[in-house]
């Protein structure tokens, strides 16, 4: 059961692009489901509460500029935490050598450096175990 925080962010949170809706094909959404053919990131940076909205925005800028433009890149979904101290990437690649790929690309790897200088971080690979939704059987 979902629980939702007592108290309020540290700081206000400032709005992130909207995702691109019409732009994207149904196939480029984020699929979660099992048996997916799809390889998911899950990615939990731990952040200084005060460099919280600078890392989005780092993240934010990476995908709009690099990660969607690379071959394999299906999604990306940036989440901040409530107390200002993670935010968590899910982000899914079409198999894990496109993954593998994106991690030696020159143009991702300035991105990666500078998250790194703001964050501690801790990338896990996956697949969906199980996927459940409301009133479900």
């Amino acid at each position: 059961m979902a629980t939702h925080p007592t108290h309020a962010p540290a700081t206000a949170p400032t709005p992130v692009s909207p995702s691109r809706g019409a732009e994207e094909s149904e196939d480029a959404a984020t699929t979660i489901r099992v048996g997916a053919d799809v390889v998911t990131l899950v990615n939990v940076f731990t952040v200084a509460p005060e460099r919280q909205q600078a890392l989005v925005d780092l993240l934010v800028e990476a995908t709009e500029r690099t990660m969607r433009r690379l071959p394999g890149f299906v999604s990306a979904n940036i989440h901040r935490s409530y107390d200002g101290h993670r935010v968590v990437n899910y982000a899914q690649w079409r198999t894990r050598a496109d993954f593998d790929a994106m991690l030696r690309h020159p143009d991702a790897r300035p991105h990666m450096e500078a998250a790194a200088a703001m964050a501690a971080f801790q990338p896990t690979l996956c697949e969906v175990a199980a996927v459940h939704h409301a009133g479900g059987a």
